[in-house]
């Protein structure tokens, strides 16, 4: 059983690998519970369970600190706790919690999945506190959230609601790893040793932001990529979060996690609950290439709703036309992209409203009419005629001062009383918390998709929450920060309900909404607008410690690149893009026809190696990408995809041999190219010696190496 009770206070997790034993300690003074964490780590027995669960370790404690509190579930704002509250709640003027232990309950989820819940009240209001924790038999990574319910009359006040507290095993030193980032700049994978307090991941834009990302993983400094201990911590949620790692003075670290930021309040009215969405929990003894395979093994199963179907290569027109979208222009791009061999067509910015530039229109999603006086059905059926299917930009979340929309219902764009309206890209932010707007933006998501029978929807969202009000709810408009984003993911489920067939990619001006949340909703994400090969390989590098290669977006555009003016050759860029979801985005007529026909062979040959490098267990290899030689593998049953990159070819220093892993080292495997054969064991201990990585030759040298087990 994944739960299984040790007692009437004490539980074992179990998953594949790993355990986690909680227990309810009871204090005899006060009779306060407190939820702990006894043990996260390799796998026990039941009995071996026990032991740990009725075992602990003293830590040195003084009349100014309670360093226990980072073993805690979920710490409260109460008692003797300085530490960084989990939850907090005001009753009145009373500003404390004092839990009481009220029973606990393990439910079959079905499906291999089991639920363990622990309620507890507070020792003298109607409040309760629901600590919940999934464990799934066929995946490591455990789910945890936080419920609390008002009972009572009087006010109730949430400030904070994290989803848990996760504690990490002791250890002679602690280092963090994370990404960090801009636009244009997502993603930036970075490792350092744990500063002794408090470390603050977040974001306070009202989406998952370019500026961080809701994970971090812990080690003791010594783990490398595919060796050591890894504990990781994940929030699967698009708005503001918070995840803050304290390192004690006195010995322990923990991680606490959850939706908003510090700041905004939710009332609870009598009888209402607060949810707060799942925080993740993985713990991985095989480094950090194991750790991250664990994640995308358990975004396929258990996250995305079309992990099963291989991404189509996809050509999207905005950098070929920006906003003069024109059906004869879309016609002849379509043709080339077919030709090509390109299977999905994505019709961006400017085909709706009077949409010439960035100052008008979003809000009027209606098609162009001058561009379009008849409709765009005529321009979606030419371009299906091509054999391709056809999808749409659309900005559900943004209205323009200049549009039909903000004239009718100005009060629908976020506003405070007495304050102005900052725009940003030239548009202000809908307030999505609303059910009138939500309810909107489905009608017409609805009928667009249903009257032009469209396959796919790029979900775009392109400047953060500001003046972030609700002025109708007065003392309840904070609930803006949580609801904007629960309705977006309504408005999501809802189409994908009524329209099975509909794919949706999430886009955020780039990387601004990729989460956990945002993918058990879409099918693939647009991790950065910048598209230059030697800056998507760093930001791929980040993307791939937690999310699957079948999930990334990753898009071939004209070089010199528009974002960075670096020239760079075709066979690169494609390279780098085959590494994700392959998607062309320049602007076709104007290559040349030696470029067209490459073009057209390095996408029959992703075709040919799509579904290892969207479904196999990836593994990144050599150096720092974008900077050294370095190679991304990909396994899938017996084929074996490897991607190999030199950007600077005159570099004297860096690896030779390009060593796999992954393989059986007794078998044999089949280079696809000249027939040759070697030994897994050659291949993992010896390797090979990639003409991409010869010492003397260009910039921006790459290979695509295929082998396939004999």
């Amino acid at each position: 059983m994944p739960v299984t009770p040790l007692d009437d206070h004490r539980w074992a997790i179990t998953t594949p690998a790993s355990t986690y034993v909680i227990a309810v300690e009871i204090d005899p003074l006060t009779g306060e519970a407190t939820p702990r964490q006894k043990y996260w780590g390799p796998r026990l027995t039941a009995e071996a369970a026990r032991q740990v669960a009725a075992s602990g370790a003293r830590r040195h404690v003084s009349s100014f600190s309670t360093p226990a509190e980072v073993e805690e579930l979920l710490p409260v704002d109460g008692g003797t706790r300085w530490g960084v509250p989990s939850l907090q709640v005001s009753f009145g003027h009373t500003r404390s919690v004092e839990p009481s232990f009220a029973g606990a309950s393990v439910h079959d989820e079905g499906g291999g999945a089991e639920r363990l819940d622990l309620l507890l009240t507070d020792a003298h209001h109607p409040f309760e506190i629901v600590l919940s924790v999934r464990v799934r038999d066929d995946t490591d990574v455990i789910e945890r959230w936080t419920t609390v319910r008002h009972r009572c009359d009087a006010e109730v006040t949430v400030t904070r609601l994290d989803s848990g507290n996760w504690f990490i095993p002791d250890a002679a030193s602690y280092r963090y790893s994370g990404v960090f980032g801009a636009w244009a700049e997502e993603l930036q994978l970075q490792r350092g040793p744990l500063p002794v307090g408090e470390l603050v991941f977040t974001s306070r834009q009202g989406v998952t932001s370019h500026t961080a990302n809701p994970w971090v993983m812990i080690d003791d400094g010594a783990a490398t990529e595919e060796h050591g201990e890894v504990w990781g911590v994940a929030l699967a949620w698009s708005g503001s979060w918070r995840l803050t790692t304290t390192h004690r003075p006195e010995g322990g670290v923990c991680v606490s996690g959850g939706f908003g930021h510090d700041g905004p309040r939710w009332r609870l009215a009598p009888g209402e609950e607060l949810v707060s969405p799942a925080a993740l929990g993985l713990y991985s003894a095989g480094g950090f290439g194991a750790a991250s395979r664990s994640w995308h093994e358990y975004a396929r199963r258990h996250v995305l709703p079309t992990a099963q179907e291989e991404r189509p290569v996809l050509y999207n027109s905005w950098e070929a036309t920006t906003f003069a979208v024109t059906g004869e222009h879309q016609l002849q791009l379509a043709k080339i992209a077919a030709g090509l061999g390109v299977e999905l067509f994505v019709i961006d910015d400017g085909w709706f409203g009077r949409r010439d530039d960035d100052t008008t229109s979003l809000g009027d999603w209606w098609p162009h009419h001058e561009r379009f006086p008849d409709g765009l059905r005529r321009l979606l059926d030419g371009i299906r005629d091509t054999g391709m299917r056809v999808g749409l930009w659309v900005e559900p979340e943004s209205i323009s001062r200049d549009s039909d929309l903000y004239r009718a219902h100005p009060d629908w764009a976020l506003h405070m009383t007495h304050r102005r309206r900052d725009e940003k890209r030239g548009q202000l932010l809908l307030n999505f918390a609303r059910d009138d707007v939500r309810d909107w933006a489905f009608g017409w998501l609805d009928r667009l998709v249903a009257e032009l029978d469209l396959d796919y929807l790029k979900w775009d969202m392109n400047r953060p929450f500001t003046q972030a009000g609700w002025p109708e709810r007065e003392a309840e408009q904070d609930r803006v920060w949580i609801e904007h984003t629960r309705n977006v993911y309504r408005v999501m489920d809802l189409l994908r309900e009524r329209h099975p067939r509909l794919r949706i990619e999430s886009c955020s001006g780039g990387g601004g909404r990729i989460d956990f949340g945002i993918m058990r909703r879409t099918d693939e994400v647009w991790p950065s607008d910048n598209t230059d090969a030697r800056d998507r390989q760093t930001v791929q590098h980040g993307f791939s410690q937690l999310y699957p290669a079948g999930t990334m977006s990753a898009w071939v555009t004209d070089s010199p690149n528009p974002t960075t003016g670096r020239a760079m050759p075709l066979r690169y860029r494609f390279h780098v893009a085959m590494a994700g979801v392959l998607g062309i985005g320049g602007n076709l007529p104007e290559w040349t026809s030696a470029e067209l026909a490459e073009a057209a062979e390095l996408i029959a040959q992703y075709k040919e190696i799509r579904p290892v490098v969207q479904h196999g267990r990836q593994y990144r290899l050599a150096g720092t990408p974008g900077q050294e030689r370095s190679a991304v593998q990909y396994v899938l049953d017996h084929r074996v995809v490897v991607l190999v990159y030199n950007p600077l070819g005159n570099a004297k220093r860096g690896p030779r041999h390009l060593r796999l892993t992954g393989l059986d080292p007794d078998a044999l495997y089949e280079r696809t190219s000249d027939g040759s054969r070697l030994h897994g064991s050659v291949l993992m201990s010896a390797g090979i010696r990639p003409a991409a990585w010869e010492p003397i030759g260009a910039d921006h040298r790459s290979e695509l190496v295929v082998f396939r087990k004999v």
